[in-house]
C-alpha cells in the first residue's frame, strides 16, 4: 500500500517491486495496491490464507523502523451503515485499518494478517525514498518471508514461533 510518488510514502510500493522480482512460491502472491484499499479488498474475495500489508506508518518512530502488528479486528456485523460509515470513513482513502475492517465486514478477512509498517521520514512529492526507508525494504522483504514461512509451517500442522513486536 502507498502512493508512490510521495517520497517515502512509496515505501510499501518498493517493497512490492522487490519481493515480485523474487522467487517466491506458487502459492505467493505479490500486489501493489496503491492508495485505493478497494482493489485490496476485491483481491481478498477471491480467498486467502494471509495477507501482509506493508505501509509507510507514522509511529513516531526514528525514521526507517520497521514496526510490525497482528491486528486485531473487530465484527462490525449488526452496525447501522451511519455507524459502519462513521469507521470507515471514505472508502477511497487508504488506512491499513479501515481496508481490513472492510474485507471483515464482506467476510472475506483471510485467518493470518499483518501489518508491516515503516516510519517515513518524508512524505513530500518526489518519487525516492530516504536512505532510511531505502534500506527498511530490504529488511521488510526478509521479515516478510519470515512470516510467510511461519504460515506455512503451522498450516502444515507444526507449531511456529515467532519473535512479535
Amino acid at each position: 500500500m502507498g502512493n508512490a510518488i510521495r517520497g517515502d510514502d512509496g515505501f510499501g510500493p518498493a517493497v512490492a517491486r522487490r519481493l515480485a522480482a523474487a522467487s517466491l512460491p506458487a502459492d505467493v502472491e505479490v500486489a501493489e495496491v496503491g492508495i485505493a484499499g478497494i482493489d485490496l479488498v476485491q483481491r481478498l474475495m477471491d480467498g486467502y490464507e494471509g495477507v501482509i500489508l506493508v505501509d509507510a506508518i507514522d509511529h513516531e518512530k526514528p525514521p526507517g523502523t520497521i514496526v510490525e502488528l497482528e491486528p486485531t479486528v473487530p465484527d462490525v456485523t449488526g452496525l447501522s451503515w451511519d455507524e459502519l460509515h462513521a469507521i470507515l470513513g471514505d472508502a477511497h482513502e487508504t488506512k491499513p485499518a479501515r481496508v481490513l475492517l472492510m474485507a471483515r465486514s464482506l467476510g472475506c478477512l483471510p485467518p493470518h494478517v499483518r501489518i508491516l509498517g515503516c516510519q517515513p521520514e518524508t512524505t513530500d512529492a518526489g518519487i525516492d525514498l530516504s536512505p532510511a526507508v531505502a534500506v527498511a525494504v530490504e529488511h521488510a522483504v526478509g521479515r516478510i518471508g519470515a512470516i510467510v514461512s511461519s504460515w506455512r509451517i503451522g498450516v502444515c500442522g507444526m507449531t511456529a514461533t515467532e519473535t512479535r513486536r
